[in-house]
């Protein structure tokens, strides 16, 4: 394929978000534009400084993400790409959006050879990491995309997911990869245990405001809805487009799996226990993530207050963006990027606030933020391989 090279990609200030916002970190300014370094070709690292990645679960959504990402990466080259069912075939075969990149073929993990790996993105499903991750060479860094490392207490773990852990050592060693939030702990990482998609539309807004005292941590109530990806890949009959189309529906009522990740995270910032009420929802589109969070806020706090405590913590950061007063987030304006928007309004109910964030649960829900981890972890601009505008209509 060809390896003409895009020099750079513009764009004009006044195109991004229509807010006041400065450009974050690691952007090069110019004259009121935004220059960004991509090449259209992928696949053999272009220069000897260049990262080599493996791609584990090549075959799934997060795993066609993470590719689409690496590939207008200036720094990540695709070394290889695992997909056991798929072993044997090309890239175009199980993602044809992907055909026009020079891309190793599909190949069995058995088969892999990791020598000339430096890092890999491991999207495989829940259950299956732990043993895979524990065979993986000492030298590799690696971002998990999966939930078996997000959970510090194993026996959470064990009864959340229905068997007990089987790398416990390594659980002591991953990091939280909730990179706004713990981004001085992901730079020194070998693994990281990258979030899932309702815990950071979750924990982003909500971490800085209970860090503050700004919320109480009693009576939290998230009402959260996800497009049909965020159930993966698979053939299942509750998925099909029949039963999704013109209909909405809550699952995983009182046992979804991100509760436990979510109490975690939002312990952490409390220092002390947290237990939310957490409904989720799914909705007939494809992609997006909307979290609408419930509050109380102690005697003497107002919503300016929080508007003013989550534009402070987010101020200096390029993804996450806290929109001008009475702005509704709307997925349209996240589809395909990395962001997540989030904003505050009062209740009718005295003391209370309404907290709506939304993100793309493919991306930064997943792919983009374990890319933005990877980054961070090679010593890189985190926002590089994720400079994309979002897809609208």
């Amino acid at each position: 394929m060809s390896a003409v090279s895009f020099s750079s990609l513009f764009w004009h200030s006044d195109h991004s978000w229509n807010h006041p916002k400065e450009f974050g970190r690691g952007r090069k300014q110019q004259d009121g534009k935004l220059l960004v370094r991509c090449s259209s070709k992928s696949g053999s690292p272009s220069s000897q400084n260049a990262v080599r990645v493996g791609v584990l679960g090549a075959s799934g959504y997060t795993g066609s993400e993470v590719l689409r990402h690496l590939a207008n990466h200036p720094q990540f080259g695709i070394a290889l790409m695992t997909a056991d069912r798929k072993a044997g075939q090309p890239i175009s075969s199980v993602f044809p959006h992907l055909s026009t990149r020079d891309l190793p073929d599909l190949i069995a993990i058995k088969d892999a050879n990791f020598s000339d790996v430096d890092a890999v993105f491991c999207c495989l499903p829940h259950g299956t990491t732990q043993e895979i991750i524990k065979g993986l060479p000492n030298h590799l860094k690696i971002v998990d995309l999966s939930a078996d490392f997000r959970l510090k207490d194993l026996s959470e773990y064990e009864e959340w997911y229905g068997q007990p852990h089987r790398a416990p050592d390594l659980q002591k060693e991953a990091v939280y990869g909730l990179t706004e939030v713990l981004r001085d702990e992901i730079k020194n990482a070998r693994l990281v245990a990258n979030p899932g998609c309702y815990p950071t539309s979750v924990q982003l807004p909500l971490v800085p405001l209970i860090k503050a005292s700004l919320v109480e941590v009693k009576n939290i109530i998230i009402d959260a809805k996800s497009g049909v990806s965020g159930a993966g890949r698979s053939a299942k009959e509750n998925l099909l487009f029949t039963e999704v189309t013109e209909g909405l529906n809550s699952y995983g009522v009182t046992r979804h799996r991100h509760v436990p990740e979510i109490e975690q995270g939002l312990a952490d910032a409390a220092g002390s226990k947290v237990t939310v009420s957490f409904t989720p929802h799914l909705i007939p589109m494809s992609r997006g993530m909307q979290s609408t969070i419930y509050v109380e806020m102690p005697p003497g706090v107002r919503i300016e207050d929080l508007y003013q405590q989550l534009k402070l913590s987010y101020e200096d950061e390029e993804f996450v963006v806290v929109l001008e007063n009475g702005v509704i987030p709307r997925t349209h304006s996240v589809k395909g990027t990395n962001y997540c928007l989030i904003n505050v309004f009062p209740d009718r109910i005295p003391g209370r606030a309404i907290i709506i964030s939304v993100i793309d649960n493919l991306v930064k829900g997943a792919s983009g933020q374990a890319l933005q981890n990877l980054n961070l972890i090679m010593g890189f601009p985190e926002n590089l391989g994720l400079h994309y505008l979002p897809l609208f209509p």
